[in-house]
């Protein structure tokens, strides 16, 4: 069973302003809210995901449970390793730790993880 009110496209919607909310943050390099953005990017896009397939996603352990599923439907690596680089930012939001270097390395693996995640529930709403 999936909660929440909101639709696939008001997730989505919601995953593509965090996003852009985030690079404008890091951009003027307020990295503590940037991280947090992207953090709420990814959030929102595996429940637009899972929203569409029916699955649960209120919580965290629901939400790893569904990055998991998508890896199985898909056999892309980097659901696994883009979705482990954006709980780095998570932490980051709460503890403040990420070096510049970190923070460039591993943010176009959340970029991509993204892109690759819209692609997932669009082709999904395409028939593809």
């Amino acid at each position: 069973m999936t909660t929440g009110t909101k639709s696939v496209e008001e997730h989505l919607q919601t995953a593509r302003d965090f996003l852009s909310r985030s690079d404008e943050e890091f951009a003027s390099w307020e990295v503590l809210q940037a991280s947090e953005k992207l953090w709420g990017a990814v959030t929102q896009a595996v429940m637009a995901a899972a929203k569409q397939r029916g699955w649960d996603s209120g919580k965290s352990y629901h939400r790893k449970v569904v990055i998991r599923r998508l890896y199985e439907e898909s056999g892309d690596d980097l659901l696994r390793g883009g979705y482990a680089a954006a709980e780095i930012f998570r932490a980051n939001f709460c503890h403040d730790f990420m070096e510049d270097y970190q923070i460039e390395e591993n943010r176009p693996l959340v970029r991509d993880f993204l892109q690759q995640g819209f692609s997932l529930v669009e082709g999904q709403a395409n028939g593809c």
